[in-house]
Formats: C-alpha cells, sequence, structure tokens
C-alpha cells in the first residue's frame, strides 16, 4: 500500500481526534503530498525511521522557516504513529529527533459552557438520550474519544462509581464517575438501548443499526449540538477531556491523580493543563480588574 493511499483514512482520523477544520486539514494534506513527493510515494511497508530525519534535513536546506519544519515533521511523525495503530508499521519512535517549537494550550469550556452544552438536549429524542449519555461521560471521566466509543458495558461499576479502561498501550485503569454521568448511563440503557437491535453487543454506545458509533459521527454531533447551544469556544470532542483535566486542577485536584485519570504516561504531558488553568485564572482576574 503507498502513502498516497492511506492519505484521506489519515486526515479522517486527524479531523475527528483533534476537531480540525477543513483549513488545517488542508495544510496537512500538503505536508503529506511533500512527504510523499520526497518518498517516491513510497509503499509503506518500506517506510524508515530515518525517512523523518531525512525529509527534516531536506526542508532545512529549502531554507524554509522553522515554523513550517515543524509543522511538517510533526504531521508525519503523526502519520508514523496512526499506521502504527493500525498495526500497519512497527517502527519505534523513541528518541526521534523533531525540532522544538512553542506549545499551544488546549481549547477549553467554561463551566458555564459545559452546563450549556450538557443541558441542551431533548430527552424525548433517543439518539440524543445517547449522545447526552456519551458526553456526560466523557466530561465526567476524562476519556479519550476512542476509549469512549469502545466502552464496553461490562466495564461500568455503577455501585461503586467507576469504569474501566484499557487505554494506549493496552494499559488498564480505573476512572472515577460520577452519578449524574452513571444516571444517563443507565437511562440510555434502560429506555433506549434495550430496543436497539445491537442489544447484544459488549459495547455500550450503539448506533440505530446496533453497531459501535463512529468517530466522524460523534465529532459530527458535538459541533451540532455546540453550536445549538451556542456555545462559542472552538470545539472537538477531545475539547471535552481538556476541560475535564482543567476543571479537575481549578477545583484543587492532585496533579499525579489526573495524570493518573487521563492515563498520561508522564506528568509532563499533564502538566499543560496547570498552564491553562493559570491562564484562565489570570484572565478572570483581568476582567474583573476591568470592571472595578
Amino acid at each position: 500500500m503507498k502513502l498516497s493511499e492511506v492519505r484521506d483514512e489519515f486526515l479522517a482520523y486527524l479531523s475527528v481526534e483533534k476537531g480540525d477544520e477543513k483549513s488545517t486539514i488542508l495544510t496537512y494534506t500538503d505536508d503529506l503530498i511533500q512527504f510523499e513527493d520526497f518518498t517516491n510515494d513510497k509503499d509503506i511497508s518500506l517506510l524508515k525511521r530515518d525517512d523523518i530525519s531525512d525529509f527534516i534535513e531536506f526542508l532545512s536546506k529549502k531554507g524554509l522557516m522553522t515554523s513550517t519544519i515543524i509543522r511538517r515533521a510533526t504531521t508525519i511523525r503523526c502519520l508514523y504513529l496512526f499506521l502504527a495503530k493500525e498495526d500497519l508499521i512497527h517502527i519505534s519512535l523513541i528518541g526521534l529527533y523533531l525540532p522544538k517549537g512553542e506549545r499551544h494550550l488546549p481549547n477549553v469550556l467554561t463551566t458555564e459552557e459545559v452546563e450549556d452544552l450538557l443541558d441542551g438536549f431533548n430527552l424525548e429524542d433517543p439518539s440524543e438520550v445517547r449522545d447526552k449519555a456519551m458526553m456526560e461521560t466523557m466530561y465526567a471521566s476524562g476519556l479519550r474519544v476512542s476509549e469512549l466509543l469502545s466502552l464496553e458495558r461490562g466495564n461500568i461499576n455503577f455501585e461503586q462509581g467507576y469504569v474501566k479502561i484499557r487505554g494506549k498501550g493496552e494499559k488498564e485503569r480505573i476512572v472515577p464517575i460520577g452519578e449524574y454521568a452513571l444516571d444517563y448511563i443507565d437511562k440510555y440503557v434502560e429506555e433506549v438501548r434495550s430496543h436497539n437491535p445491537g442489544r447484544g453487543s459488549k459495547y455500550l454506545f450503539l448506533n440505530k443499526q446496533g453497531q459501535t458509533i463512529s468517530r466522524q459521527y460523534f465529532w459530527r454531533k458535538v459541533k451540532f449540538y455546540a453550536l445549538r447551544a451556542g456555545v462559542m469556544t472552538p470545539i472537538s470532542p477531545h475539547t471535552l477531556r481538556h476541560s475535564f483535566a482543567t476543571h479537575l486542577l481549578e477545583n484543587g485536584a492532585n496533579l499525579k491523580q489526573v495524570q493518573e485519570m487521563l492515563g498520561h504516561a508522564k506528568i509532563e504531558t499533564t502538566q499543560i493543563y496547570t498552564h491553562v488553568s493559570t491562564k484562565r485564572i489570570i484572565s478572570a482576574y483581568d476582567r474583573f480588574m476591568e470592571g472595578k
């Protein structure tokens, strides 16, 4: 399979997981085409780790801006990780050098925006009962999109209030989940899922055909519900995970505990949320001072 033949699937994955806009996807497309041309559109089975390093060197010699080189190298690194996730290549990127650039903070909803989003469902519509249960679960537990969509019925403990997750690298973790989210999961299971043709499935959230929910569907619905609720912050499914982590830290949660709940291998990954939280607090303080 040629590099160009996996491009569309990879771009679809990026748009759903990161919620990138069409303009950003076009930029990714250009990055991928550049890499395809550089490697003569080689078969993915022939890819090597050095192809990324050689590509970075090639871009540097062309005199491109550092920010452009960083973006293109990051896109190709993400491509390799995606192919590895799909079990199409087996290449370790540990220790791979990438140019360093400024790290952008993730978008986070205010607590008011979260309330507007989660209170805006029509519970007379079975599909919206399911979608509300999904979003309540994601915000209450900070799951990744893939973890939410592959959540199994047997991994929810209603009595003790937790979900068991098998995350990245097949690592298992226990994440507490509040009664509010559990109530809506129960409502969905009893009133909607029990009538679904796939009700015997081990997976919790199902579409009308009894199959698991696709990333594309969930991404579109998050955008739809946010627009309907009047949420102005740019949003993707991952925004609920970012908001979960930031709101926990703002309310005094321990950084190590948040790391464990999110399933981050390194605490440095979790620390970005302390910067988001600080930025939000400063913003609130500035607004307060302006009003005095």
